[in-house]
C-alpha cells in the first residue's frame, strides 16, 4: 500500500532499521497474537485512532479497513460508537476525517 502521509515515507528513508522493527511488531500483533478477523482488527484500529484524536492514523486505518473489506456502513457504525464513550465532539472530528477520505 502506498504511504498516505509523506512524513511516513520520510521516516522510512531516514530510519530504515527502525521502520523494519516497527513493521515486524505490527505483523506480529496483527497476524499472530490473537483470534480476531482482519476486518475486526481494522475496525478496532480505526476506532482507537479516532478516539485518541490521531487523525493521520485514522486516515491510514480507514484506507486499510476498506482494503480488508470493511463496508462504509460498518465504518460509520464504528465511528458512531464513539459518541457514548468519547463524546459527540470526538465523533465529529473523526467523522470529518472520514468524510474527507470518502
Amino acid at each position: 500500500m502506498k504511504d498516505i502521509h509523506t512524513v511516513f515515507t520520510q521516516f522510512k528513508e531516514d530510519f530504515p532499521q527502525v521502520h523494519l522493527k516497527y513493521e515486524d511488531l505490527g505483523q506480529e500483533i496483527h497476524l499472530k497474537s490473537g483470534p480476531l478477523s482482519e476486518k475486526t482488527r481494522w475496525l478496532i484500529k480505526l476506532t482507537v485512532s479516532a478516539s485518541s484524536g490521531h487523525h493521520r492514523a485514522l486516515e491510514t486505518h480507514l484506507a486499510k479497513s476498506r482494503k480488508a473489506g470493511v463496508t462504509e456502513d460498518e465504518i460509520k457504525h464504528a465511528l458512531l460508537l464513539l459518541i457514548p464513550t468519547c463524546g459527540f465532539p470526538a465523533f465529529m472530528e473523526a467523522y470529518r476525517t472520514y468524510q474527507q477520505q470518502s
